[in-house]
This record gives C-alpha cells, sequence and structure tokens, in this order.
C-alpha cells in the first residue's frame, strides 16, 4: 500500500490538530509551516476534511482549524479510504475499487495479497487518531533493520 501526497498531508494536519484537542483553533498558515505542506494545497485538503465532519473551522483574527469529532472517533482507515479509495495492494482483493481480472480463476498469488489487504485494513481500521497519537514516532533505523525475510519492502 502507498499513499498519496494529499493522504499525508491531511493526516500530518490532523495529528497537529489531536496535539491541540480542545484548545484554540489553529491558523492555516500554522498548520502549513508545522507540518511542512504547501498552504495553497493545505487549504483544499482541510475544505475536504470539513466536508466529512473531522475538523470544523472558525473564522476570524483568531480563526482556524479544530477537530470536529474526537480522536477516538476517527480512524487511520477511513481516512486513506477517503483520500485515496482503496487499502488493497491490487484492485482484484479491492472492495471499493474492485476490478475484475482475467486470470481470477487460476491466480495463485491473489490469496497473499487478499491476506495482506485484511490485515492492513484490519491493523488501519482499528488504529483510531487518540491511539496512534500516543504512540512514538518511528525511529530511521527499525526501518532500515527491517524484519527477517523483508529485503525489499
Amino acid at each position: 500500500m502507498k499513499i498519496s501526497k494529499k493522504t499525508d498531508y491531511a493526516l500530518r494536519a490532523l495529528f497537529t490538530l489531536v496535539e491541540h484537542y480542545g484548545g484554540l483553533p489553529i491558523p492555516i498558515r500554522e498548520l502549513a509551516r508545522r507540518n511542512d505542506v504547501p498552504k495553497r494545497f493545505l487549504e483544499q485538503i482541510m475544505l475536504d476534511l470539513k466536508s466529512k465532519g473531522w475538523v470544523e473551522s472558525t473564522a476570524g483574527v483568531r480563526g482556524g482549524y479544530a477537530l470536529g469529532r474526537r480522536p477516538e472517533q476517527i480512524t487511520l482507515g477511513e481516512v486513506v479510504r477517503h483520500f485515496d479509495g482503496i487499502l488493497a495492494p491490487i484492485d482484484c482483493v479491492s472492495v471499493t475499487g474492485y476490478k475484475r481480472c482475467s486470470q481470477e480463476s487460476v491466480c495463485r498469488f491473489r490469496r497473499v495479497f487478499f491476506d495482506a489487504r485484511n490485515y492492513v485494513a484490519g491493523v488501519m481500521d482499528r488504529a483510531t487518531l487518540a491511539d496512534v497519537a500516543k504512540g512514538l514516532p518511528l525511529a530511521g533505523r527499525e526501518v532500515a533493520m527491517g524484519f527477517a525475510g523483508g529485503e525489499g519492502i
């Protein structure tokens, strides 16, 4: 699974809002600066997040954005699906982006991708913004170490 820049930026902004949940709204300029996101692109993303009810906006000098729902009520799975459409590694095992394949009846490796889709979807659908915000950032050395048999991932 690979997420788009739009999804990446949306998640960055959401997690900044989680850090300030219950506080004052954060201006778009500040959200863009803190998350290293182009302001104009972030404005479009924030409107999209607002349309889903995940964020609220307040106009004026002290205005900005705040979470529209509690962090426990928003999952990574729903955010990724909203912006990218699917969590599946290939279309023929996607619930939302399903495309029939001519090899469906004989394909052996499709089941592995199906299992991977189910695992990833389960992890993402259980991962609320609140839960993820409690965790620590992933260190570069952890990524470099990988896991046994995971070369090239």
